[in-house]
């Protein structure tokens, strides 16, 4: 008999986290490597939250707090949703974990049995699949395809939704792709849950303020208020506010499923850190301005990895909507060989020999469920960003 659980052999580690690891490790050891793979802003918090987090500190606000945050974070988050969304919640309704990743987990593990499923759009993040066979749930698939900017269809929906469809999982901007559902768009998705009422929506708002050109974030719940009542919203501070290790992410929903996340987080980590309760306050009810200009800072660095990749022989770039993520299809670069003598028999392949070759670590497409593709995060500076498309361009162009 294993000593390790059943439950573990249904999952896998993180692959954005081992892929970010083995640069370092490649890095540690001497080698000129320009990590793509993090997706995390490479600026500093903002002064004012630090310095609130300072003074929390300074005022002996350092103990345990409520298991999901304490009262002044729920009102900034309802303040939030009010001010940023049109979306009325109490603090009743507001839930507070350690970051994102905590929130989703809570809410599949307080919902899912055996035979549940929750319906997955394709490129999905890495850890909603994981994620839910953890919680005794059965991911069900749906793939977007580049011809629609890897976005899903209501047909597809339709079709993937049984008696036994939970949840829908959606996430808008997209991680890995960037890609963005307008108003239309996903009211057309709500429109087909409207006619499913066992299917709720977990809403992964994360990237909501990266949003370039003409495309206008919203959320489900937001375009279709008949969903309110069976619809989480889940967002953070980590990308927005430039805090990831703070490890604050936050959700909104009907009370009942609120206080069932509680009561998993209580037994789990129990509160999150209260330094990074109240520097999240500072970042929700403090001065927004920077949000603009980080927004302009990324899409120009959008703007430049797109078109660089775009003159790589093989790879297709789309253009995304938001977030800090592009998603280039590799099609034709499938089945040749590098010149380091690498058969590129998949994008798995393909990013092996691209860091072992040219030190630029990316993330392979099929950890994200969808090949052949890798996916690269721009949130680092324009000058290695152009250093890592060059040196792309050139593993390509070696390709025969």
């Amino acid at each position: 008999m294993s000593f390790l659980s059943q439950t573990l052999a249904r999952v896998k580690p993180s692959p954005t986290i081992a892929v970010t690891t083995r640069a370092a490790e490649l890095k540690a050891e001497g080698r000129d490597i320009i990590s793509l793979g993090a997706g995390e802003p490479d600026f500093d918090t903002p002064q004012n939250i630090k310095d609130a987090a300072i003074r929390a500190i300074n005022e002996g606000k350092t103990k345990y707090t409520a298991v999901d945050g304490i009262p002044a974070l729920k009102q900034a988050i309802c303040a939030k949703f009010a001010r940023e969304n049109d979306l009325t919640y109490t603090p009743a309704q507001v839930t507070v974990g350690t970051g994102g990743k905590q929130v989703l987990y809570n809410a599949l593990m307080a919902t899912l049995n055996a035979g549940d499923e929750v319906i997955i759009p394709a490129p999905y993040w890495v850890s909603y699949p994981d994620m839910v066979l953890l919680a005794g749930g059965t991911p069900v698939i749906i793939t977007g395809t580049l011809e629609n900017q890897f976005k899903i269809t209501p047909e597809q929906l339709e079709a993937a939704i049984t008696p036994n469809t939970k949840w829908f999982m959606f996430n808008s901007p997209s991680n890995p792709t960037g890609a963005g559902y307008s108003w239309d768009e996903l009211k057309a998705l709500t429109d087909v849950l409207l006619r499913h009422p066992q299917v709720w929506v977990l809403s992964d708002d994360m990237y909501e303020h990266l949003a370039f050109d003409d495309f206008k974030f919203c959320s489900p719940a937001q375009v279709e208020p008949a969903l309110y009542d069976r619809t989480l919203t889940v967002n953070g501070v980590s990308k927005a506010y430039a805090m990831t290790g703070w490890r604050i992410g936050y959700a909104a929903g009907p009370v009942a499923l609120i206080k069932a996340m509680a009561k998993v987080q209580s037994q789990s980590t129990s509160n999150p850190s209260s330094i990074s309760q109240y520097a999240a306050v500072e970042a929700l009810n403090g001065p927004q301005d920077y949000l603009e200009s980080n927004k302009a800072l990324f899409q120009g660095r959008r703007d430049l990895v797109v078109a660089a990749l775009n003159t790589c022989p093989g790879i297709t770039c789309p253009v995304p909507e938001g977030a800090f993520y592009v998603y280039p299809d590799i099609a034709g670069c499938i089945g040749k060989t590098s010149a380091g003598g690498a058969v590129i028999a998949n994008d798995e392949a393909f990013v092996t020999a691209l860091l072992n070759e040219t030190g630029v670590a990316v993330v392979f497409g099929a950890a994200f469920g969808l090949s052949p593709n890798f996916r690269i995060s721009y949130a680092t500076s324009e000058a290695e960003l152009t250093e890592a498309c060059a040196r792309i361009k050139t593993f390509c162009e070696g390709l025969n």
